[in-house]
């Protein structure tokens, strides 16, 4: 009797990634949900910016950005649903208890995360781009800023999440077994945060990111992804 043995159909999915972004998480996610993907890399532009090439993809020319068949989706909380709700095969779903955690945190991670730590960054990069006459005004503008506004706000989020973490010694947002939405989306932030100014963070949230690094589908991705300064 012969046998014979059906090969799985290629992939359609793309991923657009770009090095130090957003699209290393969904690379993450692939690898934990084992779906096959063809992976196309862009470099940064000396400035930091993405490069132009980024914009034949998709007309806001960020990342990450995927392609599957005739669809194109960017924002990486609309990836994150889209890939576990087609591929995921009930591997990120989670008991009901923990939906609503996942709801909120996936949102959270960039609507109220996100845009401080962005400015936070660009609090710093201003003074040191700055004309050099003014320069020493201008760092007093935004030291101001950030001590008076910014890191009041960033160690308040900061307790915040501690104090989620350390409920029932949870290992994940959600509270489940193993990483879901919440966790992808989360991730990119508190990478972010460690690397650059983790002063504030608790030591549950810096063994959370220790604990997604450690991940055999994360370390996948990383040699898939290249270098990525958040995970060093």
């Amino acid at each position: 009797m012969n046998r014979r043995t059906m090969s799985a159909p290629s992939s359609t999915l793309v991923v657009h990634h770009l090095n130090d972004s957003r699209s290393q998480r969904i690379l993450w996610l692939l690898e934990e949900l084992d779906v096959p993907y063809e992976l196309k890399k862009y470099q940064r532009m000396p400035d930091m910016t993405a490069p132009k090439e980024l914009t034949a993809v998709h007309p806001l020319g960020y990342a990450p950005v995927i392609t599957d068949g005739d669809i194109t989706l960017a924002e990486s909380g609309a990836i994150v649903e889209y890939i576990i709700n087609k591929y995921g095969g009930g591997k990120a779903n989670l008991p009901e208890a923990g939906k609503i955690d996942d709801l909120y945190y996936a949102h959270y991670a960039e609507g109220s995360l996100m845009p401080m730590l962005v400015n936070k960054l660009v609090y710093n990069i201003v003074p040191q781009r700055s004309p050099f006459i003014l320069r020493p005004l201008v760092k007093i503008v935004f030291s101001t800023l950030q001590t008076k506004m910014l890191d009041p706000r960033l160690e308040k989020h900061a307790a915040f999440i501690e104090q989620h973490l350390s409920k029932d010694n949870r290992q994940w947002f959600a509270g489940g077994d193993g990483p879901t939405a919440a966790d992808y989306q989360m991730s990119f932030p508190l990478e972010t945060w460690c690397h650059r100014f983790p002063e504030v963070l608790g030591p549950n949230t810096k063994e959370y990111v220790k604990r997604i690094h450690q991940r055999p589908a994360y370390k996948k991705a990383l040699e898939k992804g290249g270098k990525y300064t958040y995970a060093e």
